[in-house]
């Protein structure tokens, strides 16, 4: 969870309560007030998430970039340790 998700948290919850008020009491202005921070906070929100799956899809690839250089590495490995001994074995 990244700023964005807990500002759009905090702005819905804040909108419904003022919209809620502005209803119970009549209020208009608070009611249009209220629904447009609730839209806010909701938009925050969203963005919020966007960001969270990017970084987890980012963070994801890099851990698969690092997982393939792992076996590259060990493939490299074993390909030596069989030409070397290759070399042994034909006396070079």
């Amino acid at each position: 969870m990244n700023k964005d998700t807990v500002k759009g948290t905090i702005d819905d919850a804040a909108g419904r309560a003022k919209r809620q008020v502005g209803e119970w009491t009549g209020d208009t202005n608070a009611q249009i007030n209220g629904a447009g921070q609730q839209i806010k906070g909701k938009a925050e929100k969203a963005w919020g998430n966007v960001k969270d799956a990017a970084h987890d899809v980012s963070k994801n690839a890099n851990s698969k970039d690092a997982e393939l250089e792992r076996e590259n590495e060990a493939r490299e490995r074993t390909r030596r340790e069989e030409e070397r001994k290759h070399h042994e074995a034909i006396g070079s």
